[in-house]
């Protein structure tokens, strides 16, 4: 497995007002009119970040599953400062530089990427997976373990029930339960995938548990990347 250290990019924002414009600047480039790859199909990768704000340090993971049976094809990891606050809203910006570097160590392509996080389920339309797709060109979705600030109806109990999350009248993503009478996740598209693929995406991901293998996996390396880098034997 391929471990690489992350300089910050020299041009990267460094204030709310410059984070906020690139945003801005960024979201009339997310492709909302193609469907995506097929569930079950091609490769899925899942990418995760872990943070220790003590010593300046975040490393990301990305874990290339095959969509078909969910076996590991391939895993990288990335290592590197902080690259800004924790600001809600604009936590792509803490994230994108060492998943991107993550994503590049890999020696395969990743096919579909699935964030630990959200997609058009974001305040301003754009987090992670839309953000991170937009600079990769890669189709992406986000699931996440709570609904942000987003509402949704209550939910049939068996599996593969939805909900469509809401921000006032605006869809912005679903609710969906990926397991029998268990807590929902919330799907939103990134880049480049449909809203019913997404979900059907993370459903084929998740036969046993509620969250998808990807973001499972992802988040198990990254851990350990993280404990590797800030306490080494």
């Amino acid at each position: 497995m391929t471990t690489v250290t992350v300089q910050i990019p020299a041009d990267w924002p460094t204030t709310e007002e410059r984070a906020r414009a690139v945003q801005d600047e960024l979201r009339a480039r997310v492709v909302l009119d193609e469907p995506g790859p097929p569930p079950g199909t091609g490769r899925v990768t899942g990418v995760d970040v872990a943070y220790d704000d003590e010593r300046d340090v975040v490393a990301a993971a990305a874990v290339v599953l095959d969509a078909a049976t969910l076996a590991v094809v391939a895993e990288a990891t990335a290592v590197g400062r902080i690259s800004f606050p924790y600001v809600p809203g604009l936590l792509a910006f803490r994230e994108i530089p060492t998943v991107r570097a993550a994503l590049e160590a890999l020696p395969c392509p990743p096919g579909l990427v699935v964030c630990d996080g959200y997609g058009l389920a974001h305040p301003r339309r754009f987090g992670l997976a839309s953000h991170l797709g937009v600079l990769t060109g890669l189709p992406t979705i986000g699931v996440a373990k709570n609904p942000f600030t987003f509402t949704h109806d209550d939910l049939d109990a068996p599996r593969g029930s939805t909900s469509p999350l809401l921000a006032g009248a605006e869809e912005v993503g679903r609710a969906l339960r990926t397991r029998d009478g268990v807590k929902p996740v919330f799907v939103s598209v990134g880049h480049r995938v449909s809203l019913s693929n997404a979900c059907a995406h993370t459903l084929a991901l998740a036969p046993a548990y509620r969250l998808p293998e990807s973001t499972r996996r992802a988040d198990a390396l990254c851990r350990a990347a993280l404990r590797a880098a800030t306490c080494p034997a």
